[in-house]
């Protein structure tokens, strides 16, 4: 099973996930995507929720991949370089 895992997951070159993020009245953040079904993801920064995000898209791939199920479609395609990013940068 890992070498077809492995096999599956070099199709996978990157993929740009969109994130909706909202400050919450406690002060904190909550990123959730459209993209990525069940990615809910908390932090106390922009920074933060968007480093925290991609780690759970990880994850929520690597269990797709783990348990036969059906990849989300922003991960079914390969993705080589994006030409455009939007990036949050923190100000002083």
């Amino acid at each position: 099973m890992p070498a077809k895992r492995h096999q599956r997951t070099t199709k996978v070159d990157e993929a740009v996930i969109r994130l909706r993020i909202r400050r919450l009245k406690e002060g904190y953040f909550l990123a959730t995507s459209p993209d990525v079904p069940g990615l809910v993801v908390q932090a106390r920064s922009i920074t933060e929720v968007v480093e925290f995000s991609q780690d759970v898209a990880r994850k929520i791939l690597e269990s797709c991949l783990d348990h036969g199920d059906p990849l989300p479609p922003v991960f079914s395609k390969a993705r080589h370089s994006p030409r455009q990013l939007l990036v949050p940068v923190g100000l002083p």
